[in-house]
């Protein structure tokens, strides 16, 4: 379902970005059940329901008008299967990413190529012209995913974890807000 705006669904090599479906809840719980998946980040994997009831919330969006959730699941396009997901807060010309990759399909490049891809969609698609993202200082593997999107740590920290950031470039940031503005 596609809410508040979001851009549409984007494709990388080998992946699929579809926009959330609550439909999707069943297999991302499989996907998404593995411990592991919150070394970093804390919490505990959820079952189908609990995903499902998620899924319902961030697809009717943010409570808060001046904030937008943009959600995409992540196909396999060789095997058809979902293997993890992408998503962006945005507030205004800023958005903060996330991204999870299911521990089967991990180690395989599939984050790197699916951070870049919503980087690039989101610089080139939408009024964003700022992506952040904040990474737990010894989760090497998310920083190289952030590295290879092209953001860069900043040296400042939120709740214990480094922010990296990057910015469009100043000489097209006028022209894309200009774009912004005439989109309907």
């Amino acid at each position: 379902m596609q809410v508040n705006g979001a851009p549409g669904p984007f494709s990388t090599s080998r992946l699929d970005a579809l926009p959330l479906d609550v439909a999707h809840a069943q297999e991302m719980a499989a996907v998404l059940f593995d411990p592991a998946l919150h070394a970093y980040t804390g919490g505990t994997p959820e079952d189908a329901a609990a995903v499902r009831a998620r899924y319902e919330r961030q697809s009717v969006g943010s409570p808060d008008p001046a904030e937008l959730w943009w959600n995409w699941v992540l196909r396999v396009r060789a095997d058809g299967c979902l293997a993890g997901y992408v998503q962006a807060t945005v507030r205004g010309a800023r958005a903060e990413l996330a991204w999870v990759i299911g521990t089967p399909w991990q180690g395989r490049g599939y984050a790197k190529e699916a951070a870049a891809g919503l980087v690039r969609h989101l610089l080139e698609r939408s009024p964003v012209t700022t992506v952040v993202a904040h990474i737990h200082p010894e989760h090497a593997a998310s920083s190289a995913v952030a590295s290879a999107a092209g953001l860069r740590p900043t040296g400042e920290w939120e709740d214990g974890e480094v922010r990296w950031r990057r910015d469009l470039p100043r000489e097209a940031a006028p022209e894309r807000a200009e774009e912004a503005r005439r989109r309907p």
